[in-house]
């Protein structure tokens, strides 16, 4: 159905959470995939089971702050696979965060989430694109969050790392689409993933529920479809865009 047998992909913050199950769709879907995390254990977890079922993965420690790792991560999957096709910018530090007022947000918290959340994402897409390029072909898949929509308080650093998302998929599409590159985004709405639970309140999961067109919880699997999607050659003429993927909380 995706025509994703064979095709190389990496999954960023594949290790656990919604990245895992991309990392599992992907995998079900017949390509091979990279699953590259900070949280090796986790990563080799997830690899060792799909092994076991006779998929073909490869785990990569990777701090995506660091553009030396990102493209070492880059390097290591050309070398063993002799391909780049899909990069999926999943990994954000967002576990940790706990919800406060902008004024007491230091510059050392905004830096760091900055880091990962929109820096680490531009490494890997520089990582990746001299490999894209050389084949003249690429599925580049930014991670934003429908909480850009809303503006949501007391998560200034959080949100507005995934507003800039938008704006760096929207250039880089512009700028690497003559190299048959596609670069989109998705905005995943408030999700139950076992994580986010740490950093979210019981209510606010059922106020989503209440905001939602589609009366139920958002679960991982019902961003499987997008991703794939966009992967695969069905989005071949779809560039610069933002998917919102929330049950239909906003519209646009």
């Amino acid at each position: 159905m995706w025509g994703l047998e064979g095709k190389t992909v990496i999954v960023t913050g594949g290790g656990k959470g919604i990245g895992r199950t991309y990392v599992e769709a992907f995998a079900e879907a017949g390509a091979r995939v990279a699953i590259a995390d900070i949280d090796q254990s986790s990563a080799e977890t997830v690899a060792s089971k799909l092994m076991k079922n006779g998929k073909t993965t490869l785990v990569k420690r990777v701090d995506i702050s660091s553009f030396s790792q990102c493209r070492s991560l880059a390097e290591e999957v050309w070398d063993n696979w002799h391909s780049v096709d899909i990069l999926v910018n999943n990994a954000a530090v967002y576990s940790m965060l706990r919800r406060k007022p902008f004024i007491e947000i230091t510059g050392e918290e905004w830096d760091q989430l900055m880091a990962v959340n929109l820096k680490g994402m531009f490494f890997c897409c520089q990582a990746v694109y001299p490999y894209m390029k050389q084949k003249k072909y690429g599925k580049i898949i930014n991670i934003s969050s429908s909480t850009i929509f809303k503006g949501s308080p007391l998560f200034i650093h959080y949100v507005t790392s995934k507003s800039g998302v938008v704006g760096l998929t929207r250039a880089l599409a512009r700028e690497i689409g003559a190299d048959g590159i596609c670069v989109n985004a998705v905005a995943p709405g408030l999700t139950e993933t076992g994580i986010n639970e740490g950093v979210t309140p019981p209510e606010r999961f059922k106020a989503a529920i209440a905001e939602r067109a589609l009366k139920r919880p958002e679960v991982p699997n019902d961003l499987v479809g997008t991703i794939l999607f966009l992967a695969s050659y069905h989005s071949d003429f779809i560039t610069g865009q933002l998917i919102n993927v929330d049950g239909g909380v906003n519209m646009y």
